[in-house]
């Protein structure tokens, strides 16, 4: 069971094959979890009312994170570990605070988040 991260979904959008293969094939599984964190930032970015359209359906069928207390865990992640100053921000903290705790992995393509997860959380192809 993983969250695919804001940079992962991007390339799916933008019909990269290998991140569609993938995903799709996960979604069939339902092991893609959704955060509102990451559908927030997809709508921000988007171009079109189509797009709104599209990631809204996503975001609509798949199973959510349950998200209570992850902001204030993701700012005490943030200050335990001093993440601020490495460019490491709190939406980013927040999903890794829902992944704990949900017990999800996480498949970002973002370097900096990258850093801070462990093996046990990060989701590898």
């Amino acid at each position: 069971m993983i969250i695919v991260d804001t940079s992962v979904w991007i390339e799916f959008f933008r019909n990269n094959n290998y991140y569609i293969n993938i995903i799709e094939k996960l979604i069939e599984e339902r092991k893609i979890y959704a955060i509102e964190c990451i559908f927030g930032e997809l709508l921000q970015g988007s171009r079109s009312e189509r797009e709104i359209n599209i990631i809204t359906q996503y975001w609509v069928n798949l199973p959510k994170v349950q998200e209570e207390g992850i902001w204030i865990l993701a700012g005490n992640i943030s200050y335990k570990n001093k993440l601020f100053s490495k460019g490491v921000g709190l939406i980013d903290l927040a999903i890794l605070s829902a992944a704990r705790e949900n017990k999800l992995k996480i498949w970002t393509l973002d370097k900096k988040f990258g850093k801070v997860l462990s093996s046990q959380e990060k989701f590898e192809i």
